[in-house]
C-alpha cells in the first residue's frame, strides 16, 4: 500500500534521519506532537542510550516525537501502534470492515486511548495506512 506524506511530513522525516541514521517509513504531524513509523529492528537506534537520540530530535523539532515499531503482520502491527499499552490479544476480523479486536488489559485502557483519543486516533491512522485495517475497537 503506498503511503502519500506530505511536504512538511517528508521535511521532518529526512532531518529524523539525518540526526539518527534511521529511516522512518511514515510521519504523522499532529500540532506539537510527530508520529514516526520506524523499520522494525531500528526503535534501539532511534531512541538512542538513555533516549539520548530521541530528545536531541524533539529539540531540534520542537516537538514531541513518539516512535512506533513497524510490524509484518496486522495484529502485530496493531499492538506496537498502541504501545506502551499493554496489549493481550489482537483479532482481526473481516467480515464486513476489516477491524482490529484488541484486547487490553483493564488498567491501560487509558494510555491505549490517549489524552482526547489521540493514541488510539494515531493507531487507527496508521493501521489503514499501512494494513488496510478500517478500524481499532478495543475489548
Amino acid at each position: 500500500m503506498r503511503v502519500e506524506l506530505s511536504d512538511e511530513a517528508r521535511r521532518y522525516i529526512g532531518r529524523f534521519d539525518e540526526l539518527t541514521g534511521v529511516s522512518p517509513r511514515d510521519c504523522l504531524v499532529e500540532g506539537d506532537r510527530i508520529v514516526f513509523l520506524v523499520p522494525a529492528g531500528e526503535m534501539a537506534a532511534a531512541i538512542g542510550q538513555d533516549g539520548q537520540t530521541v530528545q536531541a530530535v524533539e529539540r531540534e523539532l520542537d516537538a514531541s516525537i513518539e516512535l512506533v515499531a513497524d510490524a509484518e503482520t496486522p495484529e502485530e502491527f496493531v499492538a506496537s501502534a498502541l504501545a506502551p499499552a499493554a496489549v493481550n490479544a489482537v483479532t482481526v476480523s473481516e467480515q464486513n470492515d476489516r477491524i482490529a479486536y484488541v484486547e487490553v488489559a483493564d488498567a491501560d485502557r487509558g494510555v491505549a486511548i490517549g489524552g482526547d483519543g489521540r493514541n488510539i486516533e494515531t493507531a487507527r491512522t496508521l493501521a489503514k495506512r499501512h494494513h488496510d485495517i478500517d478500524d481499532i475497537q478495543l475489548t
